[in-house]
């Protein structure tokens, strides 16, 4: 006898305790698509084949060639995300669009990832980042409705879906949950990673020799603080560190931080956004940066998309968000894992 990992998401049996977590899963889309058309955005449907799959450090893509007429290869990527195309196409002249893409992130496989997935973006053109919150806050009372869900449940955690989600800076969080004050250890770009570094191994953090700052903060980030962020209602981690801006612009009244934040139920990480940078010259600095550490840990760096940068030029002010959907519907269903939300998930490698 197979154990019900082993059985294949095709057999009859497992497929039948699976389907309602998958009709669920179709309700949820709808009433986001419904939705979000009744307020004016256009749906899209961004390529998956990209010159460049995104540019962060710990981002893996999966790599193919594609062939030209003339025989020759050319590498590209599938999408991490439709992040690169979606601006494009506001700085094309759209002002409130969405998508529902699939993207690929290798190196990622567990209880929360897959290495090809379903994400919810969308942008809002001339409109402040924070409006972003209030749409994430709708999207979890949608998963909950339809999957006829009173809370949002991952192992023994929950969350009311119906509760206005609170809001904490990520300076504020370090400091309540893991003791530490991250901001006296950044001015704005620059980083100080001998101080966080004394300050995490005082809280019992450990540490590879090599790891710098972004990569300590990580390590407080899902050891100290994630595990309390999100239970009883929502929670928006906002205000990133500059230096953690990735592409988000910085703060009006306070340049040490970025206007990027995370949104967070049962302890997951479902969302992130950003008020988005549009100065094409910071923004490639950031990605040099990050492709230099990329090359500095992995031995390899993924090439820029210039037709990105160009377009940020033209592109208006505007605010954007990248939400994991088949993780919001497996909060809403109480699915276990992130398989059991997928129509046809890909096999575990032996």
């Amino acid at each position: 006898m197979r154990s019900a990992d082993e059985t294949p998401w095709w057999d009859r049996d497992r497929h039948a305790g699976r389907r309602p977590l998958l009709l669920a899963r179709g309700r949820i889309q709808a009433a986001i698509r419904n939705w979000l058309g009744a307020q004016d955005f256009v749906e899209v449907d961004p390529l998956a084949l990209a010159i460049s799959p995104g540019n962060e450090a710990h981002l893996h893509a999966f790599a193919t060639n594609h062939i030209g007429n003339d025989g020759q290869a050319v590498p590209m990527y599938l999408h991490t995300s439709p992040e690169f195309a979606m601006k494009k196409l506001l700085a094309a002249g759209e002002e409130r669009i969405f998508a529902f893409s699939h993207v690929w992130r290798n190196r990622e496989r567990g209880r929360l990832h897959s290495p090809e997935f379903t994400m919810l973006e969308w942008y809002r053109s001339g409109e402040d980042y924070r409006v972003l919150f209030d749409d994430c806050a709708q999207y979890l009372r949608f998963a909950a409705e339809c999957a006829g869900a009173e809370v949002l449940r991952f192992r023994d955690a929950e969350c009311d879906p119906y509760a206005t989600p609170d809001v904490m800076s990520v300076a504020e969080a370090f400091r309540e949950y893991a003791g530490i004050d991250l901001l006296s250890t950044c001015d704005g770009a620059e980083t100080d990673t001998k101080a966080l570094r004394a300050q995490a191994e005082e809280q019992g953090i450990r540490l590879a020799a090599d790891d710098g700052w972004s990569d300590i903060l990580s390590h407080v980030l899902v050891e100290k603080v994630e595990p309390h962020l999100g239970h009883g209602r929502p929670l928006i981690l906002d205000r990133y560190p500059a230096a953690e801006a990735a592409l988000a612009r910085r703060a009006d009244d306070d340049p040490s931080e970025a206007e990027r934040f995370e949104l967070y139920a049962c302890g997951v990480e479902l969302a992130n956004g950003f008020g988005e940078l549009t100065d094409p010259t910071e923004q490639r600095r950031r990605f040099e940066m990050e492709m230099t550490e990329k090359a500095r840990i992995y031995g390899e760096r993924y090439p820029l998309d210039e037709d990105f940068l160009d377009a940020l030029a033209f592109m208006p002010p505007a605010s954007g968000c990248a939400l994991g959907f088949d993780r919001l519907v497996m909060l809403a269903t109480g699915a276990p894992r992130i398989d059991e939300v997928i129509w046809t998930p890909l096999p575990y490698r032996q």
